[in-house]
């Protein structure tokens, strides 16, 4: 049986991934050279792969080492976050939340978890639905804060992340090779947001299509794209297991830049409503 991964060999390989020499990473996590090397082959050990190449000059990641670096920061901040938060007050009261689809059963259990972990007393309630009702539910006082989209580019608004529209397919059918290609989509009327972002994307680049699925949601999007029935345009973070992005090379590419921005209500802002904006802002950042 794989023992447990320690957070402590976590941080050290962290410090020597960011500094690709032991003696700097030495300083970092102010431990002696020797240490920091026993530490890395005890995590090595423990994965049983090589983490690093050394070299006259330093070190530098494996690609089994490239692979667990994401993840190891992921923890560590996780940890790190959580520690903060268990020194504040547990809080009470309710917050109430509005989230785009794609993020209701990725991020945000990510953010509710670590949330009630900490603030247990509190009722969250979400709601979840296009930008455009998020945002008419913000203003009307329905909500607290809402996760939505809006065009890429400068904002005023916090922008937690930056997720392309593209076009998906299925890996084992095909489908944006048949002709026309069979394409899913939310809407089909003129000038919508069909016609003027993913239809025209298609159309400047000569693809032939046809509409084949038409849906209300995400998960009706993807599953038509996971049956081979189509392609359609996703989120690239909403991309589902089985399935890719097409790009420049496929001859499709990117139909639009999207910022995941973050709202808050300002009327009746409480230290609930804050942490719980802090809970999201940390999810997103942990990807």
């Amino acid at each position: 049986m794989s023992l447990p991964l320690d957070s402590d060999l976590l941080r050290t390989f962290l410090a020597v991934a960011d500094t690709g020499n032991l003696t700097r990473a030495a300083d970092a996590v102010r431990r002696t050279q020797s240490a920091v090397s026993m530490q890395i082959r005890k995590l090595e050990n423990q994965i049983g792969l090589p983490l690093f190449e050394r070299h006259s000059r330093g070190v530098v990641l494996t690609a089994q080492g490239r692979r667990l670096v994401d993840n190891a920061r992921r923890i560590v901040a996780l940890l790190d976050d959580t520690a903060a938060a268990m020194r504040l007050p547990a809080l009470d009261g309710s917050v109430r939340i509005g989230i785009s689809e794609e993020y209701i059963n990725s991020t945000l259990p990510k953010a509710l978890g670590a949330f009630a972990a900490v603030h247990p007393g509190v009722e969250v309630t979400v709601q979840q639905g296009i930008s455009m009702s998020n945002l008419a539910a913000l203003e009307a006082g329905e909500i607290d804060i809402a996760v939505v989209f809006e065009p890429g580019g400068r904002t005023r608004n916090e922008v937690l992340m930056v997720d392309p529209t593209v076009w998906v397919t299925s890996d084992q059918h095909g489908t944006h090779e048949r002709q026309p290609v069979p394409i899913a989509t939310y809407t089909y009327v003129e000038g919508g947001w069909c016609d003027d972002l993913a239809m025209r994307s298609l159309k400047k680049r000569g693809i032939e299509s046809r509409i084949a699925y038409v849906s209300r949601t995400s998960s009706g999007l993807i599953a038509a794209v996971v049956s081979g029935l189509a392609i359609a345009p996703l989120s690239r973070s909403a991309i589902p297991p089985g399935c890719r992005e097409l790009t420049e090379e496929d001859g499709f590419g990117i139909i639009d830049m999207s910022n995941v921005v973050l709202r808050i209500r300002r009327e009746d802002r409480s230290p609930t409503v804050d942490a719980m904006a802090d809970a999201i802002r940390r999810a997103f950042a942990a990807g």
